[in-house]
């Protein structure tokens, strides 16, 4: 049992090692401005899926940002598949060049994000309601910037470490 555990512990750290960090995308560009690209109007389309890849929901965004100082307020307003609407507003804060605190509605706690050349990460956590239920999950959220319209995002959403969905949305901006 011992060497099981010894033996899990090696993978998880293995698995770790190779996470991608936001330093691998510092000479990517073009460069994500977070404050910059969602200044205005911008729309996004989306899925998630389950941990087995299955399709469970789709989604569209479109999203009203307004940046006042070194805050930008973003207004979300999404619109399911099933017909289900719902709506986040974030207050996202720059504390340093590359890094942000933001909160919204149903996060818990702040927010924590940083950039760096077209990338952009961001990790908190949210109260999801999942087949009556509500559960606190933590993301693992990835923007990349392809060019001066396009952004690509692929979220995890774990719960007890594990990855019980993925998110991944395509933005498109409307204000050039």
């Amino acid at each position: 049992m011992k060497r099981l555990l010894m033996l899990g512990l090696a993978m998880m750290m293995l698995l770790a090692g190779c996470s991608a960090e936001i330093n691998d995308y510092r000479t990517q560009q073009p460069a994500l401005d977070i404050f910059r690209y969602f200044d205005g109007k911008s729309e996004a389309w989306g899925m998630v899926q389950d941990r087995s890849g299955k399709q469970i929901r789709r989604f569209h965004v479109e999203i009203t940002g307004e940046v006042l100082g070194d805050t930008l307020t973003l207004n979300e307003q999404f619109v399911y598949d099933d017909g289900e609407k719902q709506q986040r507003v974030w207050h996202i804060r720059r504390t340093a060049t590359d890094r942000y605190e933001g909160t919204a509605g149903d996060i818990e706690g702040v927010a924590h994000g940083q950039s760096a050349g077209n990338a952009f990460n961001w990790h908190y956590s949210m109260n999801v309601k999942a087949d009556g239920s509500t559960w606190l999950l933590h993301f693992d959220d990835w923007m990349y910037l392809q060019d001066g319209i396009h952004l690509f995002n692929k979220t995890e959403m774990k719960k007890l470490g594990v990855t019980v969905a993925t998110v991944t949305l395509f933005f498109t901006k409307k204000d050039i």
